[in-house]
C-alpha cells in the first residue's frame, strides 16, 4: 500500500490538489494510510470518520431521504459522502465509503459490499459498489482501503 500512497501523494503535490476522506465501515484506515508517508500533510488536511449516519448527516450533509430509502451502504450515500467532504474541507478531490465489512449482513445489502464514492471540485462525481464477499472484517476493511487510494491515485493520474 505505501507505493500506492507515495504515488498518489507525489502527484498531488505536483498537481496542486488537496485530498479529502470521508469514511465509514473502515473507520480512518485510509486517513492513516494516508498519513503513513512524510509529508503527506502538503496534500492531506480533513478525513471524515462518520460510522453513524447521524454523523454522516451532521458532518457531511448526507440527507436523511437518501439514507431512508437507499440505506447507509449505497452508492447514493456514498455520492453525498464524498461531496460532503468536498465542501466541507475545501479539497480538490475526496474519497468515500460505506459498506458492511461483517460479520453479517442481509440477503439485499450481503456482508462485503462496499459503496465508494469520487467527487472531484469540477463536479465530478462516480460511484461504485464492489462485492468483496464474505472475507472477514479485517480483509474487507483492508481491501476497501487499497481500493479507495487505488480510486484517488487512478483519477488524479488522468
Amino acid at each position: 500500500m505505501k507505493p500506492v500512497v507515495e504515488s498518489l501523494l507525489t502527484l498531488a503535490k505536483e498537481r496542486g490538489l488537496k485530498i479529502s476522506t470521508a469514511e465509514s465501515c473502515t473507520g480512518g484506515l485510509i486517513s492513516a494510510g494516508l498519513t503513513e508517508v512524510a509529508g503527506s500533510s502538503a496534500v492531506f488536511e480533513y478525513g471524515f470518520v462518520t460510522y453513524a449516519n447521524k454523523a454522516k448527516i451532521d458532518m457531511l450533509g448526507v440527507t436523511s431521504e437518501s439514507l431512508e430509502a437507499y440505506g447507509a451502504v449505497s452508492e447514493q450515500v456514498a455520492g453525498e459522502m464524498a461531496l460532503g467532504a468536498l465542501d466541507r474541507s475545501g479539497a480538490d478531490i475526496a474519497v468515500s465509503v460505506t459498506g458492511i465489512a461483517g460479520p453479517g449482513g442481509s440477503e439485499f445489502k450481503p456482508e462485503g459490499r462496499v459503496c465508494f464514492g469520487l467527487a472531484q471540485r469540477d463536479g465530478e462525481t462516480i460511484t461504485q459498489t464492489v462485492e468483496f464477499g464474505a472475507i472477514g472484517r479485517e480483509n474487507v476493511r483492508k481491501l476497501t482501503t487499497q481500493n479507495a487510494l487505488k480510486l484517488l491515485l487512478d483519477k488524479i493520474s488522468n
